[in-house]
């Protein structure tokens, strides 16, 4: 079946210079460049080497913005097999459980190309501001008690009225774990850091950090975008700050349910018996004072962040007296949602 004109014009405007050309980046789209956010060095009292990788420059202000290219990405190679008459009729409509962030930066992308409206299925008490914001946006929202019991992607589709149409949440054809954050995480690894430190929250971004790791220490033939120090890297340990606290201030990292997370203690475990990162690589649960003391830290420095998007240093601070001083420390900023106005 032939595109329709609209259809073309969707297709066209898509525009992927490259998979994984350095000197051809696809995100941002319409300024890509890599690195596409910026590392800098910032201070923490006791430790000399502590750098900053900022993703609220981001469109909508956090690394979900990556992701969501990623979402039209897949609808271009929708529209392609529609092009060659491998799919028939419209184009489907994606679903997603989300708090907010992802839910804003996929439907932002999506309405910038004239896709189909995003559904979002949101917990019954998510933030009023939040919701509103989510509809002013023409997301499609759908509201259930998200804390009662994990939720198989059938039950997703069928609370967003979605029979035709595919869940992110738990879509592992999407390739959340090596794809979603590609770009970001070889701009994290070629700081070459000894400690990284990264909010977890789907696990989505930690999974994708030490599988892209685990491929540049393993092979000769390094991905172009690669220009990390293999060395370091497969002693660099990867510490993931996460919640269950239900009332954390970290809301975005707290989650009664991860039914497609892939990381897991034997997983993680795995990975440090094999030499793909470093001894001391973890997924940590993060305390409220310590997240206090880094939102504090953040905030006299400039940074702009929200208590999720900082929770790495709240993990570095907690484990200030058993870190070496000297070591080169990354911490990884998810950034701050930006909430439209209008």
């Amino acid at each position: 079946m032939p595109l329709s004109k609209n259809e073309g014009k969707i297709l066209r405007s898509i525009v992927v210079p490259s998979e994984n050309n350095p000197q051809a980046p696809e995100f941002p789209p319409g300024n890509p460049k890599f690195p596409a956010t910026p590392t800098y060095k910032i201070i923490v009292p006791g430790f000399s080497n502590v750098w900053l990788k900022d993703e609220s420059v981001n469109p909508t202000g956090t690394h979900k913005d990556r992701m969501a290219w990623e979402i039209v990405v897949t609808y271009r190679d929708f529209l392609l097999a529609k092009r060659r008459g491998q799919l028939r009729g419209s184009l489907p409509q994606m679903s997603i459980i989300s708090s907010g962030s992802a839910a804003l930066a996929i439907q932002i992308m999506l309405r910038r190309y004239h896709l189909p409206n995003l559904k979002v299925l949101v917990d019954s008490n998510l933030d009023p501001e939040v919701h509103n914001a989510l509809k002013k946006i023409y997301c499609e929202l759908y509201e259930t008690d998200l804390g009662k019991r994990p939720l198989a992607w059938s039950e997703i589709l069928t609370l967003t009225h979605n029979p035709n149409g595919f869940d992110i949440t738990s879509s592992d054809a999407l390739d959340p774990t090596t794809r979603f954050y590609d770009w970001m995480s070889y701009e994290i690894l070629n700081n070459s850091p000894d400690y990284c430190f990264i909010p977890f929250g789907t696990g989505n971004l930690y999974e994708n950090i030490l599988n892209i790791n685990k491929r540049e220490v393993t092979t000769k033939h390094h991905d172009p975008r690669f220009r990390g120090k293999v060395e370091a890297l497969r002693q660099c340990n990867f510490i993931g700050a996460t919640s269950n606290n239900p009332k954390t201030k970290a809301d975005k990292l707290y989650s009664p349910h991860l039914p497609f997370v892939h990381y897991s203690e034997q997983w993680v475990k795995l990975y440090r018996y094999a030499g793909f990162c470093g001894p001391d690589s973890d997924v940590l649960l993060t305390k409220e004072s310590y997240l206090d003391k880094a939102i504090e830290l953040a905030r006299s420095q400039g940074i702009n962040c929200e208590p999720s998007g900082i929770a790495g240093l709240a993990v570095m601070l907690q484990m200030k007296g058993i870190l070496p001083r000297n070591k080169k420390m990354l911490i990884v900023n998810t950034g701050k949602t930006k909430i439209p106005l209008s």
